[in-house]
């Protein structure tokens, strides 16, 4: 872990009371850029995903296997599902 602060925390030891509140707004504005950019929070959980399905296929990778075939399954479930829907209208 880096020994810099998070853009979303402030600073201890700001006396000044002008950039206290500069150092305050910043990290507000920083929490808010965080939570509300979604592609990147997305791509941020993806990577997590991946990562970790990586670390379960090397620890097991008959486990791994199942979950790759269950995957397969329900999606070509649910592909075959919407097909049949649309084929009827």
């Amino acid at each position: 872990m880096s020994s810099e602060h998070a853009p979303t925390v402030v600073p201890s030891g700001i006396s000044d009371p002008v950039q206290l509140a500069r150092a305050e707004l910043k990290a507000a504005l920083a929490a808010i850029e965080q939570k509300s950019n979604f592609p990147r929070r997305a791509e941020e959980a993806a990577n997590r995903a991946v990562e970790n399905a990586k670390a379960l296929a090397a620890r097991r990778p008959a486990v791994a296997l199942v979950g790759i075939i269950a995957l397969a399954a329900s999606a070509g479930t649910a592909v075959w599902g919407i097909a049949r829907i649309a084929s009827r209208r």
